[in-house]
């Protein structure tokens, strides 16, 4: 079976990149409270990290980098 999506993904001239390290989990593992999402009404809104406590994001980052990865990304 062939198609133009099993094609590229084969091909050596086009990576894929593949955007999913499990962000939220890793957050989770830092038993983060209200007040690092910005108060009750946001916890475990993990967007509002960016800007209530970017050090969380980034220590989740970081990680990917240290396990090899080609790209970040974030809010």
């Amino acid at each position: 079976m062939s198609s133009a999506f099993l094609d590229r993904l084969h091909s050596p001239d086009r990576p894929v990149m593949v955007f999913d390290g499990a962000m939220g989990t890793n957050l989770q593992v830092q038993n983060l409270t209200a007040d690092d999402f910005g108060g009750p009404e946001y916890e475990g809104c993990n967007e509002y990290l960016v800007f209530t406590n970017p050090r969380a994001v980034e220590i989740v980052h970081r990680g990917f980098l240290e396990a090899g990865a080609d790209v970040i990304e974030t809010d």
